[in-house]
């Protein structure tokens, strides 16, 4: 992740133009830290009145509740702790789960008070970047605000921490399938293996229906209050603008300021979202293959066109899966396409991605395997993180609706014609389908009334 640019940084520090407030979703990764907890001081229980609201704000709580967070030292100028709050925030005397909540301290000299980040997902931890909070903002930054991380609800260390399959099953459910079934037996393998996901997701997971961007924006205030700040700054990246903006539209009065990096249209449709992110991933795809054409590096294509020469290596891969790794999936179309989705994210993995597709074209699709592990952030012990099993899992929980298989397939149908490539299937994306309905679905965005907020939109970042 670069840098924050010092411009930025100074409007986050000082006044900011007002624009409007939007979302967005997925992301990148500092190092671990090492978590060697001294305790030091504790912190005392703060009850923290809830800034005045308009008449037309929204309400969010049912009662006044009392937050607290224990800080341990973990290094310098780093502390963690755990944070309590409802599961249900209707049920504030319900049960609890504790968040994960880390910071790097600002000094005391120049402080202008905390700031919030989250890095993105959904389902992607974020308590690290508070460790790491120089490789993810500049001095500028740092200096002035306290870095105020966390785990949101369902995912890394926090409660109700996603769970779905285990890790030995995971090859099972996104490689080795066969995501361009010829026939209705084909179709139904893949609905049963959706099925099977959710109903794991539901017996492993307690709170499930919980989890989701509208709870974990109150969670944000949860920790605002804890910290003991009637506002507080945020900083979102890819899906934490979704985040924050939820969180600007629940809690107005209490932003501060904010930054949305990374913004897609908040009142877009899931198809329509899904739309518009497949037809960039495949126009950074046309981008890619055009300037592998342009150059002298595209060997897996010999002297054919680029595109051509991807198009029939994909579609003789389920007929014909090429090898890779002893006792890993073979190459399909599945493997090949999210290898090839997680190269777009960056142009940096594109030398990557034409070497893996030369192995491809000699027989050997381990380069394309690799790809689609760092996807999926497999380890080198043949783990993985929560990460998927907790976008998928609040992707469904964001959802106000259930679709049907049918229905799922129709709008396969129409994503095909948006991007032929990546998104081949007639099949349905069924996950959600089996999905329990949602305690608390995404709400509807406006922002009105919260402070300052800059939302930034990019071009060539097809994720968002």
């Amino acid at each position: 992740m670069a840098a924050i640019s010092t411009r930025l940084a100074l409007l986050l520090a000082g006044p900011l133009v007002v624009v409007a407030c939007s979302s967005g979703s997925d992301d990148a990764e500092p190092p671990p830290a090492t978590r060697a907890i001294a305790p030091t001081t504790s912190a005392a229980p703060v009850t923290t009145e809830q800034p005045t609201a308009n008449a037309d704000e929204p309400t969010t709580t049912v009662a006044a509740l009392e937050y607290s967070i224990e800080w341990e030292s973990v290094g310098d100028d780093v502390e963690r702790g755990t944070l309590t709050v409802p599961l249900d925030y209707s049920d504030p005397d319900g049960p609890t789960i504790g968040l994960e909540v880390a910071r790097h301290r600002a000094p005391d000299d120049s402080r202008v008070g905390s700031m919030l980040v989250n890095r993105g997902g959904p389902g992607a931890a974020s308590s690290d970047m508070a460790y790491a909070a120089s490789s993810w903002f500049p001095t500028d930054i740092t200096d002035r605000f306290d870095i105020v991380a966390w785990d949101p609800r369902g995912t890394g260390r926090s409660g109700a921490a996603v769970d779905c399959i285990d890790d030995a099953d995971h090859d099972r459910f996104f490689a080795d399938i066969d995501i361009t079934p010829d026939d209705a037996d084909g179709r139904a393998e893949l609905v049963a293996l959706a099925e099977e996901f959710a109903a794991g997701c539901v017996a492993r997971t307690d709170g499930l229906t919980h989890i989701g961007t509208t709870n974990s924006a109150r969670d944000m205030d949860a920790i605002r209050q804890a910290l003991g700040e009637p506002q507080v700054s945020y900083f979102g990246f890819s899906y934490g603008s979704a985040l924050g903006a939820v969180w600007a539209t629940l809690f107005p009065s209490t932003v501060r300021a904010a930054v949305l990096d990374g913004a897609s249209d908040p009142s877009a449709e899931p198809l329509e979202r899904s739309r518009q992110q497949l037809a960039a991933f495949e126009a950074s795809l046309t981008t890619f293959l055009d300037e592998c054409a342009d150059g002298s590096t595209c060997a897996f294509a010999g002297d054919d066109d680029p595109g051509v020469a991807l198009e029939a290596l994909l579609s003789d891969l389920d007929a014909a899966p090429i090898p890779t790794i002893d006792g890993r999936a073979d190459l399909n179309r599945a493997v090949a396409t999210t290898g090839i989705v997680q190269a777009m994210y960056s142009d940096a993995y594109w030398p990557t991605l034409e070497r893996a597709l030369e192995d491809a074209a000699d027989g050997d699709g381990g380069g394309l395997l690799a790809l689609h592990d760092t996807y999926h952030q497999r380890a080198d012990d043949g783990s993985y993180p929560s990460l998927i099993e907790s976008f998928q899992a609040i992707t469904c929980m964001d959802r106000d609706e259930r679709l049907s298989v049918d229905e799922s397939d129709a709008n396969a149908a129409e994503l095909r014609s948006v991007a032929p490539r990546l998104s081949p299937s007639d099949a349905g994306s069924y996950f959600c389908t089996f999905f329990p309905e949602s305690a608390e679905p995404m709400i509807e965005v406006t922002g009105v009334g919260a402070g300052p907020i800059v939302v930034i939109g990019t071009t060539g970042d097809p994720a968002t």
